[in-house]
This record gives structure tokens, C-alpha cells and sequence, in this order.
């Protein structure tokens, strides 16, 4: 059965209450499709703020399907359940060509990088379509391949203002991909877990030479997957800090809500990707 976020159940609570891993807060969530080029039909989720403007627009892309990433894993759920309601930005996530989810299975197959890129023009055009403003791509582990790879040149390029990067391998993407980001002269952010199992701080500073906008953010302590709270709420932050004119503010982001909130359900039984979920690979 297809997940729908409208069956959220929110609360109002009588005092503030801290924000956790499960924690939904209010959001106008829909399920979303779109087509490729190709003729794939995606699958994903749309989340906007229940009120106000919507400061920025973040199109997710996720992590190898083939090792477990899929549209829930667990910083763009997080970014899904807490950032519209926190800063104002729209969230939307999706599986790539062939990838599962409890939304449900994109047309397709896994294409090694190369097809998906018709999943990332497709889900820029759409964001486009739907008026959304501020865009800006975020990929994490495979997904930072693919911002590299098709992030800036045409037809995505024109589109969106820049691009932060989590736990970049840079398997496939080159250094003619970041020449074309060099060229391009837009903004990137690379986090980078200080224990990454694919490439770390230093080599990251490296490799990215390249691109003279690049700012590389070394994460002490963090690792690929970015498990644990802690490590969550710095990326979400840095990510607003980014992408928002006010950014998450000098304490960064609120850590309790006062105002009404849902539980998602997590784990295996739900077909989330949990915080303890198998290393994906790169």
C-alpha cells in the first residue's frame, strides 16, 4: 500500500516538546509524480509550509538504491518532517529510476548514474512547473554524483542556484564535472564526515581545488551516514544556513516545538530507512 502523508496525526501539545528522530511537524505534504524524457514515471513527496512564503526549495537526491537509499533516508525525512515548519523551505524528495520506497517503486531500473540523469531534469522541471522557488539540489553519497554530474550544465543548470553535497565519493563524477561547477560559478557546499569511508576531510579539500566557490565543511566525529541526532540536525542547519536568506540562526535551528505534531512510525515494520540502516555504498 502507498504511503500517504495525510495520514499524520497531529496533537496539539499544552507545552514545548523536544524534537526527535520521529518527531512529524506540520507541513502541506502530497504525494507527487512526474515524467522523464525517457518515459520513467518517479515517484515522490512534496512538502511546503502550511503557512508563510516558501524561503527555498531543496530537490533530494538520494543515496545507491542498489545498498538502501531510497527517498526515507533519514536526513531527508528529517528535512521533510521539520524544515518547512523551522525555515520555510519546501522539501522535495523522490526515488530515482527502478528505487522502492513506502510511496512506492519508480518506473525503471538502476542505470549506474548515467539514465538518471532524465530523473534529475525530470524533478527540476518539475519544481520549476510548480512555481517553486529558490531551488537548490542536495545529494547525498550517489546522489552528490549525480548534482555533480548534471547540477551545472543545461538543462538543470539554468534552473537552480547551487548545490550541497553530503558525503561526496566522487566515484563518478570527474574533474571535468567540477570544472563545469567552476565554470559555472555557483555555490556548492561540501559537508564531509570527518570519518567518511569514502573520502575525508582532507583529500575532499583536495579534490575540490578545482572549483574556487566550493566551501568544504569537515565534520568531526560524523560518518558517511551521518547516524545519530547530533550529526542530523548540524546537516539540516548547514543546509539552511545555505539556501535561506536568514539561515538557522546563530544557535542554529529550534530543538523543541510548541505547536501541534505528529509520530512518524520508524524502522523495518514501516519500510523506513532507519538511523541504524546498513552503510550505503557510494
Amino acid at each position: 500500500m502507498t504511503f500517504d502523508p495525510a495520514s499524520f496525526v497531529f496533537t496539539q501539545q499544552n507545552a514545548p516538546s523536544e524534537i526527535r528522530a520521529s518527531t512529524v511537524l506540520p507541513a502541506v505534504r502530497e504525494n507527487v509524480e512526474f515524467t522523464t524524457e525517457d518515459g520513467k514515471v518517479l515517484l515522490g513527496e512534496l512538502a511546503l509550509p502550511a503557512s508563510g512564503e516558501i524561503t527555498a526549495t531543496l530537490i533530494t537526491l538520494h543515496p545507491l538504491p542498489t545498498h538502501g537509499g531510497f527517498m526515507d533516508s533519514h536526513v531527508y525525512r528529517k528535512a521533510s518532517y521539520r524544515l518547512p515548519a523551522l525555515a520555510g523551505v519546501a522539501v522535495l524528495r523522490f526515488n530515482t529510476r527502478g528505487t522502492a520506497s513506502p510511496r512506492g517503486t519508480s518506473d525503471g531500473q538502476f542505470e549506474e548514474g548515467i539514465g538518471e540523469r532524465y530523473d534529475v531534469e525530470a524533478a527540476v522541471r518539475f519544481a520549476v512547473e510548480r512555481g517553486l522557488p529558490n531551488r537548490w539540489l542536495v545529494g547525498w553519497s550517489f546522489g552528490t554524483e549525480l548534482a555533480l554530474m548534471y547540477g551545472a550544465v543545461d538543462p538543470v543548470a539554468s534552473h537552480i542556484e547551487g548545490a550541497v553535497l553530503l558525503s561526496p565519493p566522487l566515484h563518478r563524477a570527474t574533474d571535468v564535472h567540477l570544472k563545469e561547477w567552476a565554470e559555472s560559478g555557483k555555490p556548492l557546499t561540501v559537508l564531509v564526515p570527518e570519518h567518511d569511508d569514502y573520502l575525508q576531510p582532507a583529500e575532499a579539500a583536495q579534490r575540490f581545488a578545482v572549483v574556487p566557490q566550493a566551501r568544504i565543511v569537515g565534520v568531526d566525529g560524523a560518518k558517511h551516514l551521518w547516524v545519530g541526532e547530533k550529526y542530523a540536525a548540524r546537516v539540516l542547519n548547514e543546509i539552511v544556513d545555505d539556501v535561506t536568506p536568514a539561515g538557522a540562526g546563530a544557535d542554529g535551528l529550534p530543538r523543541e516545538w510548541a505547536g501541534p505534531v505528529a509520530s512518524a512510525q520508524l524502522g523495518p515494520a514501516s519500510g523506513f530507512c532507519t538511523d541504524n540502516a546498513p552503510k550505503h555504498d557510494a
